[in-house]
């Protein structure tokens, strides 16, 4: 089966859902990184001659506060490794925890729990730390019609669960990946010279289905996005003023049309960037910029 996930949502969020892809997409890359720690095996626990009858508990604990995020994955881990452990999280995804909360609670033969808690904590601490800085930009912008999405700059192999942190920090995910949809960045135009000569070639060689994004850096550029009918338009680096101007004309064009806002994203900034009336807010920043979020097991 999939990995779908249910969570706790602050009553000052817009409703949001996180879902994991299928298992068995991840197990190969949990898998993979199982292999990549434990090697030919565990020297340290086969050494002290434990039975692999042994039983014991453990407990994960939170080490400083943050959101929480990647306990179904943590579990998954230490399943594929021995599925008589017994993996029981003690908060709900997406819950905020202070400093000293018991988040979950292990239960199995010590090998696999040895085993499996470098990798299973190194997840978790990542995926929290992204979710946590996601939830705080989320908040600047909670009582406001925008809504956070996130980017391609993801770590390699880590994008499908970097993009599932920050979902369940409350943001949206963009594109998964290039095939995803069409977005033509200012690299693509100076290509095929100019936005109205990207955008005729590329609507008769795309499937129907995919949509056609455009960035503009100034409000020629709009106009021309606008002039082909762009489905969502972005609006890249603008300053604020410039900005607003651009959302004004693109409303006043066609009410459909979806606007996006990226570029060097702040929790500073992020709150003017909502205030001009754009659809999206497009930032790196929740996974590029977040630091792990300090958890520990303790048998």
């Amino acid at each position: 089966m999939g990995g779908r996930c249910c969570f706790f949502t602050p009553l000052s969020m817009k409703p949001i859902t996180a879902f994991l892809p299928p298992w068995f997409v991840l197990d190969p890359l949990l898998k993979n990184w199982l292999l990549e720690d434990i090697g030919r095996g565990d020297r340290t626990s086969g050494g002290l001659g434990i039975p692999d009858d042994r039983l014991c508990q453990a407990r994960w604990v939170v080490k400083e506060a943050g959101v929480i995020a990647g306990l179904p994955v943590a579990e998954r881990v230490f399943f594929l490794l021995d599925p008589r452990v017994e993996f029981k999280p003690m908060v709900s995804e997406g819950q905020a925890c202070d400093r000293g909360e018991t988040i979950a609670s292990l239960q199995g033969p010590l090998s696999p729990l040895l085993m499996g808690e470098r990798v299973a904590l190194n997840l978790g601490m990542r995926l929290s730390g992204i979710a946590s800085l996601t939830r705080q930009y989320v908040a600047q912008i909670a009582d406001l019609p925008a809504r956070l999405v996130d980017t391609r700059k993801t770590t390699p192999g880590l994008r499908l669960l970097e993009k599932y942190a920050m979902q369940v920090g409350g943001a949206m995910n963009h594109r998964m990946g290039l095939d995803d949809g069409v977005l033509i960045k200012d690299n693509h135009i100076a290509a095929a010279g100019g936005i109205g000569a990207a955008m005729e070639q590329i609507r008769d060689r795309i499937p129907y289905p995919l949509t056609v994004e455009v960035e503009t850096e100034n409000l020629a550029q709009v106009q021309a996005a606008l002039a082909h009918q762009a489905d969502i338009i972005m609006l890249d680096n603008m300053p604020l003023e410039l900005m607003g101007e651009a959302v004004q004309l693109i409303r006043a064009e066609n009410k459909r049309i979806k606007i996006e806002a990226s570029g060097n994203i702040t929790l500073e900034t992020i709150r003017g960037v909502a205030e001009t009336g754009v659809d999206y807010i497009s930032s790196s920043a929740p996974i590029t910029r977040s630091t792990w979020l300090d958890l520990s097991m303790k048998i």
